[in-house]
């Protein structure tokens, strides 16, 4: 439940844990790859009573607080991105590529919440969650490589245990898919995948789909600079990294997945 513990524990011991722990004091991955936050999570494994096994929020790193997640202040920006310029609202979305723009270097576009970039991911996730070490390893060493494998292996080894509960309430014999034809309307999706903060937008009319926006996890970790110049979170983290093996390191931290982020 603390670093300082962590610590302790992997003396000795043999695994893939430890020895991951042993080659990131050997690489220094505590001091790469720092970031700023905010994270964001929509919130992960509802139960029937509403509860949530990860639950939804922004965590601020730099004063450790946690605070609701407002979804109706997520917004995109394509100052910098190779896309004609649109409604910023993700539920009027548009992805109209403009390969020759000036000022673009990215095919993905720069959401943000109430105007700021946010990590997303297991971190983010264990963070709002309030995850003992986790937490502690903020408090420490803010975001950086190493604390964000940490977190992807202690979320792992908790949705193991989650999925042997899981795995027992299924009803194989009762229904498991509703059916309903299509309206006219708007809906959005929004959930958790293994790499973050995952939406979707849909409005439907006539019985067709009429606009389907999607903002990816990558998305949100790899976005570009928006208009006032602020780089998103993979470029913050990325700033003084020596060129070389290091950057590899910052960049698979945040587990991208850029075939979902170019839209």
């Amino acid at each position: 439940d603390r670093a300082d513990a962590l610590d302790d524990w992997r003396e000795g011991r043999d695994g893939d844990f430890a020895r991951f722990l042993e080659l990131a004091d050997d690489l220094a991955l505590e001091g790469l790859g720092r970031g700023k936050g905010p994270f964001m999570s929509f919130g992960a494994y509802h139960g029937a009573d509403g509860s949530s096994l990860f639950p939804s929020g922004v965590f601020d790193v730099a004063s450790m607080l946690l605070s609701p997640l407002a979804v109706e202040s997520i917004a995109e920006d394509v100052s910098h991105s190779w896309m004609l310029a649109g409604p910023p609202e993700p539920s009027r979305g548009e992805s109209r590529p403009d390969p020759d723009k000036p000022d673009g270097y990215s095919w993905c576009k720069a959401p943000r919440l109430a105007g700021r970039p946010a990590e997303v991911g297991a971190l983010a996730r264990q963070a709002i969650d309030g995850q003992p070490l986790v937490r502690d390893l903020l408090a420490r060493s803010g975001p950086n490589v190493k604390t964000r494998v940490v977190a992807r292996l202690i979320e792992t080894a908790r949705l193991t245990q989650a999925m042997d509960v899981w795995a027992r309430a299924v009803r194989l014999r009762e229904p498991f898919c509703h059916r309903a034809r299509p309206v006219d309307g708007a809906a959005a999706g929004l959930v958790e995948a293994a790499r973050g903060s995952l939406g979707h937008w849909i409005e439907i009319c006539g019985d067709r789909i009429r606009r389907y926006q999607i903002i990816a996890p990558t998305t949100w970790n790899f976005s570009p600079r928006d208009a006032a110049g602020v780089p998103g979170p993979i470029e913050q983290a990325l700033v003084g990294t020596p060129v070389g093996v290091a950057v590899q390191h910052v960049v698979r931290s945040f587990d991208p997945c850029m075939v979902c982020t170019a839209h």
